[in-house]
């Protein structure tokens, strides 16, 4: 049974992608701050968790780990554009530094889960495929292409190294996120009747099933090396490529109640469609669409499973623990408030 490290397990592709690794035989070792909760992953007899911070870890983290997860970011632009200068650390400097960790302690295998997002805006009849120039627009675009420079070239013989540029994830996840295109058009359909839709609905974007994301992460673990060694690639599909305007309409029409679309904001100047045909030569499919995510989750919603709260909003619920923070250290004393 081979060992896994993966950074960022407590977060919403971790707490999809640690249960997928269990089952299919791996042992896990879980690495996070959990942020959103220590409950999200299962007690698993396979299952090691580890608290701590990505840009902490030491030699000893890697000890006795065959292959590595990179998952560990400020993971949407918002959240990066407030947090600068912890984007850049975590989502580049800290990943580097992890990846050279583990090719030191003799890992085998190295995936830096990256984005499509670091295409930023194409021209309208570009099709970006891998070899497309990277035009990032925002630090959290801009932090992932720097930790792709600086990580695939560790790649050697007995090293090997994989990015996989993933589409706008959308899906059901125990660390649920309301702050995604499709989840958040959904909640806003479902609760209110009003789908928000962010001007002026031109923007190309490839969307991918967490599930999706994680079954390719798993894929990148296991393809044979010399097919995927130092290479980026793709990850998503055609048929999951949508302008945000006929999405909106896709996701309304798969709602259970009537809804009007609500637009709001200035044009998003971030578009860009994407070819996924790398992968997918290697065999690697999707297996589900944005129909599929908005039934799963006006199903959780439906039965009380899920719920909107600053949780599942990441930069508020990243501002409330800073807030709280604050507020502690300032009336904390000899390691405690009443309780000393």
């Amino acid at each position: 049974m081979k060992r896994v490290l993966v950074t960022g397990a407590g977060g919403y592709i971790g707490t999809v992608l640690t249960p997928m690794l269990l089952d299919s035989g791996y042992r896990v070792r879980a690495v996070d701050r959990f942020f959103f909760g220590r409950d999200l992953l299962a007690a698993d007899e396979g299952l090691e968790v580890v608290v701590e911070d990505c840009r902490k870890l030491t030699a000893s983290h890697f000890e006795g780990v065959d292959a590595v997860i990179d998952l560990a970011a400020i993971s949407n632009d918002p959240s990066s554009e407030f947090f600068e200068h912890a984007t850049y650390q975590i989502n580049h400097e800290a990943r580097v530094r992890c990846a050279r960790l583990a090719r030191a302690a003799g890992a085998e295998r190295y995936v830096l889960p990256s984005s499509c997002s670091i295409y930023g805006f194409q021209q309208g009849d570009v099709v970006a495929d891998e070899n497309t120039p990277p035009k990032p627009l925002t630090h959290y675009a801009r932090a992932n292409a720097m930790a792709e420079r600086d990580i695939l070239p560790l790649a050697a013989a007995d090293f090997c190294v994989v990015a996989l540029r993933q589409a706008t994830v959308f899906g059901l996840s125990p660390r649920m996120r309301f702050d995604l295109a499709i989840n958040g058009m959904t909640y806003g359909a479902w609760s209110t009747g009003r789908l928000p839709l962010m001007r002026d609905g031109s923007q190309w974007r490839p969307m991918l099933h967490v599930r999706d994301a994680a079954r390719a992460q798993i894929f990148a673990l296991e393809a044979a090396s010399a097919a995927v060694n130092g290479q980026t690639f793709n990850v998503g599909s055609g048929d999951n490529t949508y302008q945000i305007g006929p999405l909106g309409d896709l996701v309304a029409e798969n709602v259970p109640r009537n809804v009007e679309v609500a637009w709001y904001g200035e044009p998003d100047h971030r578009s860009y469609r994407v070819a996924f045909g790398k992968i997918e030569a290697l065999g690697f499919r999707v297996k589900w669409n944005a129909i599929d995510g908005v039934a799963e989750i006006c199903e959780a919603l439906a039965r009380g499973a899920v719920e909107k709260t600053a949780k599942t909003i990441t930069l508020d619920w990243y501002r409330q623990l800073a807030h709280w923070h604050g507020v502690i250290r300032e009336v904390e004393l000899h390691g405690g408030i009443l309780d000393i």
